[in-house]
């Protein structure tokens, strides 16, 4: 049996635990059967990010009549926009391999590891055991039980990125920021998108002014069928034919049909699959794994992070808590994690972001609060980019306390930061922001706008 001082399990931001282990000369093991940097680098964030920027590319062009410029969208090689980030991304992955392969005191395994007992996990018939586990083997897509689902050769986003020919039509089922993002580039290239989804709007779990507002955009851009809950597939000659219910179960059925289908329902963690309980790691309901506030387990000497873990599924989320685990476990700082404040985006046309708490969770909550808008084509910036939707909504206590912080609009993932500092780094009150002074006419004045009139509620 291999033992080494720490054994790391997943190459997404676990490489980054490995690494450090290493650079401090502890023997260490690095456990990946896939490409090195996870889902982010090669099935997530940066491919899809990628395909998002060709999609705006397209988008200017076709909003270039707005500035009275006469400009048309002749082609779109979908194909080479495909390899071109594949050939990005997979040169980023070889070298991280490349390098990690050439490090003192790390040894890489291209495998996948099962656990068999405490600290220990079986790699290619091999028993690999550490002193210290980190456990950070993410999460894959989640495959609702709908019935034909097996019949059809259907994707996942994991698919959808890598696709060699763009589709003439896609049926996405799910309505969250994988399948709105996804919709967005595909129907902006060219492929006619319908959105199922069971929930009221798409992007249910934003405050409800950003959602109402993006699913009434969405509608705009896609066949979109809110409330209706995908139950059945079958082939259609070429294509795929869904079947989906309303709310209410009865007689409200609806049938979509297109050359390919997406399952974008969410994610689920990859605990199952590393059969974590033969190691004494407990997992909650989800299959998440329960860690502490320094991302130890209920296992002695064994650390969780990112995805598998559940306490955001988010890639900065993932790289903080990458952070805090290096502290713990390899110079045993005892740090404990501290994720409020913790942003998302949604890189969509237009963008949202968000941190805080919601109005529906403080209405859920009786927590009394105020509320301060401003809309982005009401602001001088706005006004230059001709925008035609956007916002910034804040809302604080009476006292003048940040919850939280939502926006829908061009730059809005950059608009968010101001407010983020301010409430993790400032004093979290309104007037971190009104006593800022705020470029003119930047869009982020309509941050400033806003929380004045908050302050002023």
């Amino acid at each position: 049996m291999a033992h080494y001082d720490v054994v790391v399990i997943g190459g997404g931001t676990g490489n980054n635990v490995a690494a450090a282990a290493a650079d401090a000369g502890l023997d260490t093991a690095l456990i990946e059967k896939g490409s090195l940097g996870g889902t982010c680098l090669n099935r997530g964030c940066n491919p899809s990010k990628m395909l998002i920027q060709a999609a705006n590319a397209a988008q200017q062009v076709q909003d270039a009549d707005r500035f009275f410029l006469d400009a048309s969208l002749h082609d779109v090689d979908f194909s080479a926009i495909v390899s071109d980030m594949d050939e990005t991304l997979s040169g980023l992955a070889e070298g991280m391999e490349a390098d990690y392969r050439a490090t003192d005191d790390l040894t890489l395994y291209d495998d996948e590891a099962v656990f068999v007992d405490e600290r220990t996990v079986l790699v290619d018939d091999e028993h690999i055991s550490g002193e210290k586990v980190v456990v950070a083997a993410g999460s894959r897509p989640f495959i609702p039980p709908i019935e034909g689902l097996g019949t059809v050769e259907y994707l996942t986003s994991r698919e959808a990125l890598y696709l060699d020919e763009q589709p003439e039509s896609l049926v996405i089922i799910g309505g969250g920021y994988i399948a709105v993002e996804l919709g967005y580039v595909f129907e902006t290239l060219g492929t006619d998108v319908t959105i199922i989804e069971s929930g009221e709007t798409l992007l249910g779990r934003e405050d409800p002014e950003v959602s109402e507002a993006f699913t009434e955009i969405a509608r705009k851009r896609h066949d979109v069928h809110t409330g209706y809950r995908a139950t059945a597939v079958e082939p259609l000659g070429e294509g795929v034919r869904v079947f989906a219910e309303g709310g209410d179960g009865g007689d409200d059925v609806i049938e979509c049909s297109g050359e390919d289908v997406l399952v974008a329902a969410g994610r689920r963690p990859n605990s199952d699959s590393l059969d974590v309980a033969s190691a004494g790691i407990e997992t909650d309901n989800r299959g998440f794994i329960v860690t502490d506030e320094r991302l130890q387990t209920s296992a002695e000497n064994v650390w969780a992070q990112g995805d598998i873990a559940g306490n955001a599924m988010f890639k900065h989320a993932g790289d903080y808590e990458t952070r805090v685990v290096i502290d713990n476990v390899v110079h045993d700082a005892g740090r404990e994690m501290d994720l409020s404040a913790l942003p998302h985006a949604v890189f969509t046309e237009p963008q949202i972001a968000g941190v805080g708490a919601t109005e529906a969770e403080l209405k859920t909550a009786d927590h009394p609060y105020v509320v301060g808008r401003q809309a982005l084509p009401d602001t001088p910036m706005g006004r230059a980019k001709k925008l035609e939707e956007g916002f910034v909504k804040v809302l604080a206590t009476p006292d003048g306390e940040i919850l939280g912080c939502h926006m829908l609009g061009e730059e809005v993932s950059t608009m968010i930061h101001e407010v983020l500092v301010a409430m993790r780094a400032g004093s979290g009150q309104l007037s971190d922001i009104t006593d800022t002074i705020h470029a003119h006419p930047t869009l982020n004045k309509a941050v400033e706008y806003a929380f004045r009139d908050a302050l002023d509620a």
